[in-house]
């Protein structure tokens, strides 16, 4: 054994030497004289280690200032995809395995593990599924990224991890101590970190924004908590592009920009991103998503971006994606030119049809105006054209008794479609912008015969609705969504920003007399808030409908978890899209009554059914089933 050892001692490789079971004092006598012709192994100098981050699972991944890309695999993620959700819910751990071995083979050096689900045990989740992983070498061989909101649940994630994996996220949106103390914290258990740039007043979403946020951070770590350049990840926010909404044009440009100056004024620290983000808006369009990922890449890896959370097994190849796309994709990524949405929102419904639907679209654009006034309006707004509304709405005024009967009919119904085509995916969020802008001009149209017919006292607008991000969330592209929707729609919104304390949602309400409320966030921690704020609502002796809305709520946790707080209306608002038709229907004496029976009716069955579903039986009836003795 000793001669079997001689050669790591000669190569200077060995830092300390000793037995294990199966060896006994002769075998360490036998090393004393190999200890006399050994040489000690001398570590690397931290002046020629400076700047490289090591990672590792069961194999070590180090990322130098000339590394390639690293691919973080994004599939685990119960927030991400549906079908990782459903195998964690149904308890299938060893096919959800699948999912991590095939992002593995796909190409993925890292594979982020995220569990936050209102309905999930997101601690226990955790602490199994990376149990699971560790049985497994050909997953448990790259590092691992343990992603979550709730730092109660990254921490069990380190004390599972082996090896030294990320942690995402930390940010300053609760301030220096607490991050400074959860920066520690990783260190202390040997990890490095992705950082947000948030901070406490809420999401960068500008160049000056992101790097006022990361140079602080990167402060703070280095001369506060102890913690190397070299294991600090910032993400500076890759958010969407091509939403329709002017102010988010230059989100993709400002993101590669941020990354040069990160890269120039930030020693050693690395950046990564959520790629997936940035398409959000051609959701149901791969080819086009895939392109807008893969341009993105392109362009942010020259600037300096190491890493992204991205699926490996769908990107394009640069080079290959097809010239005509790709000059539209560039246009929009890079915010070249000010139509650049509208040509690639034309581009991306051109591509999903046939050569023979193609050829009935074009029909369409001229034969949709032989149509009646009902299917002429509704065209009109599902596809964004105004040019005729003057037109068809003087038709309209001759044909229906009020102005508003043309809004709460032909025009509400052409909302209603463009709210299910884009639930189907069969639409992009731009588009919706767009119809909305037209519906803003077509009630523009008939606001003076609004107000000829108003009864005294009758208010102005559709309504007053108050908006805003809960306590502890800093997201809000969604809710701005909303907001241009609604105030489009004639709708009086206060938007009250991101991270707004309880009491002061409820004073606003009391106060500005408001007529429904919609409450929206992302992370998870945001969805226990809401059902704070429900409780709060039904102590000041609310009553106004409740909107439920945001990428992690869902149905079953608004009917199950907020609902029962507040007697009042509560209502899960699934995107922008229907949020006007939902709103309208609460608006309505007529429809009011009947639409949130038919809700509470539905959240009463839903909650049944998930007490069913955790209803354990009792010791008795355990026992009574336990097997029978062969």
């Amino acid at each position: 054994m000793a001669e079997q050892v001689r050669e790591y001692l000669e190569e200077g490789l060995v830092n300390i030497i000793g037995g294990c079971c199966g060896t006994t004092p002769e075998h360490i006598a036998a090393y004393q004289q190999l200890i006399k012709i050994g040489k000690l192994r001398t570590p690397v100098s931290k002046d020629a280690d400076q700047g490289t981050l090591h990672l590792s699972g069961l194999e070590h991944l180090d990322i130098k200032s000339d590394s390639l890309f690293v691919n973080i695999g994004e599939r685990c993620n119960v927030a991400g995809s549906r079908i990782f959700l459903r195998l964690i819910n149904e308890k299938k751990y060893e096919e959800a395995l699948n999912i991590a071995r095939k992002q593995v083979e796909d190409g993925a050096q890292v594979i982020d593990i995220n569990m936050d689900d209102a309905m999930l045990d997101a601690r226990q989740e955790m602490t199994t599924f990376l149990n699971y992983i560790a049985s497994e070498p050909e997953i448990s061989k790259v590092p691992i990224m343990i992603d979550s909101s709730k730092w109660e649940v990254i921490e069990v994630g380190l004390k599972c991890v082996q090896g030294k994996c990320i942690v995402n996220s930390i940010s300053l949106k609760e301030g220096e101590e607490d991050f400074i103390r959860k920066a520690k914290k990783i260190r202390a258990y040997g990890a490095a970190s992705v950082v947000m740039a948030f901070d406490e007043k809420g999401q960068a979403d500008s160049f000056e924004r992101r790097t006022e946020i990361c140079s602080r951070a990167y402060r703070l770590l280095t001369e506060k908590a102890g913690f190397p350049a070299s294991d600090i990840i910032f993400d500076p926010n890759v958010l969407a592009i091509a939403t329709g909404i002017e102010e988010h044009n230059n989100y993709g440009i400002d993101f590669i920009e941020t990354v040069k100056w990160i890269k120039a004024n930030l020693p050693f620290a690395r950046i990564s991103g959520g790629i997936s983000n940035l398409s959000f808006s051609f959701r149901g369009n791969d080819v086009v998503r895939e392109a807008i990922h893969s341009v993105f890449l392109y362009y942010a890896i020259r600037a300096g971006l190491d890493m992204g959370i991205v699926n490996a097994g769908m990107l394009q190849i640069y080079e290959e994606i097809p010239e005509e796309l790709l000059e539209y994709v560039e246009d929009v990524v890079l915010n070249r030119r000010p139509d650049a949405t509208e040509r690639l929102v034309d581009y991306a419904e051109k591509i999903k049809m046939s050569a023979s639907e193609s050829v009935s679209a074009a029909k369409k654009v001229d034969e949709w105006r032989t149509r009646e006034l009902q299917g002429r309006l509704e065209y009109a707004l599902i596809k964004g054209i105004s040019d005729f509304l003057e037109e068809d709405l003087q038709e309209a005024l001759a044909q229906y008794d009020t102005a508003l009967d043309i809004i709460e009919k032909p025009l509400m119904s052409g909302m209603n479609i463009v709210g299910d085509l884009f639930g189907e995916g069969k639409m992009f969020l731009p588009q919706v912008v767009k119809t909305a802008r037209t519906m803003k001009k077509a009630v523009a149209i008939l606001q003076p015969y609004i107000e000829a017919e108003k009864v005294p006292g009758q208010r102005s607008s559709a309504g007053k609705f108050l908006i805003a991000t809960v306590k502890g969330d800093v997201h809000d592209i969604g809710k701005n969504i909303v907001a241009v929707v609604l105030g489009c729609n004639n709708y009086e919104v206060i938007d009250l920003g991101v991270m707004v304390p309880t009491e002061k949602i409820i004073k606003t309400a009391i106060e500005e007399k408001v007529d429904l409320l919609g409450l929206s966030g992302l992370i998870t921690p945001s969805l226990e808030e809401m059902c704070v704020v429900a409780a709060e609502m039904e102590k000041a002796g609310l009553t106004i409908p409740l909107l439920i809305g945001g990428a992690t709520t869902s149905k079953i946790h608004t009917a199950v978890k907020i609902s029962p707080n507040y007697t009042g209306p509560v209502v899960y608002v699934k995107d922008a899209s229907v949020n006007t038709h939902i709103v309208s229907q609460l608006m309505n004496p007529k429809t009011i009554g009947s639409f949130t029976s038919e809700v509470a009716n539905e959240y009463q069955q839903l909650r049944e059914k998930q007490k069913l579903q955790a209803s354990l039986l009792t010791l008795e009836e355990a026992r009574q089933r336990k097997p029978g003795l062969f």
